[in-house]
């Protein structure tokens, strides 16, 4: 099967086709020649997802599906959540947004957060949504240098290394990408 990802993010893709393997066949905006920014004005994951996976489908008439993903930390009331890309400024400065949780993090004792992801399916005019989840901590300072994001600043529960410290076949088993993806692949299987 043939799927359009709507996304211009080539981290995010990669990590997607290595969670599908050779399941699902992923073509990005580029490939489908959209060099469009998708807007992204929804006041929630759910409705970014879904307001990017419209776009496409209608735009171009393609089965497809969109993500957005937040980081959600608890002492911060679930901040940056829906703005996790831009927490810092437009210009989605991914080091940036790091300092900046580190920085309003200082002296909080409560470092419980959680990676939350939406995909949004539209396959033949109907959409579909999956969640996936990953409950962790923000540590004090970053470490690692895989990943992307927010990755070296968030350790997953369970384990005593942050995203950007772990390769990634052992992040893309437990991430809150994959959980979403395995919800997508397992409906798709199942249709």
């Amino acid at each position: 099967m043939k799927l359009v990802f709507a996304t211009n993010n080539h981290h995010k893709l990669q990590e997607l086709q290595e969670i599908l393997g050779t399941a699902i066949a992923l073509k990005s905006l580029d490939d489908i020649h959209c060099n469009t920014e998708i807007p992204e004005t929804g006041m929630t994951l759910e409705a970014n997802a879904s307001q990017k996976s419209r776009y496409i489908y209608d735009n171009y008439h393609l089965n497809c599906f969109a993500d957005d993903t937040g980081l959600e930390i608890e002492a911060l009331n679930g901040e940056p959540g829906v703005f996790s890309a831009r927490y810092a400024g437009e210009e989605k400065d991914a080091l940036k947004n790091m300092h900046k949780v580190l920085h309003k993090m200082q002296g909080i004792e409560n470092r419980k957060a959680r990676f939350r992801t939406v995909i949004s399916l539209i396959i033949d005019q109907t959409e579909y949504q999956f969640e996936g989840i990953v409950n962790g901590l923000i540590k004090t300072e970053a470490s690692g240098t895989k990943g992307f994001g927010y990755d070296p600043i968030f350790i997953p529960e369970g384990y005593p290394i942050s995203f950007a410290e772990m390769d990634s076949m052992e992040k893309n088993k437990i991430s809150h990408r994959a959980r979403a993806v395995e919800k997508l692949v397992h409906f798709l299987k199942t249709r």
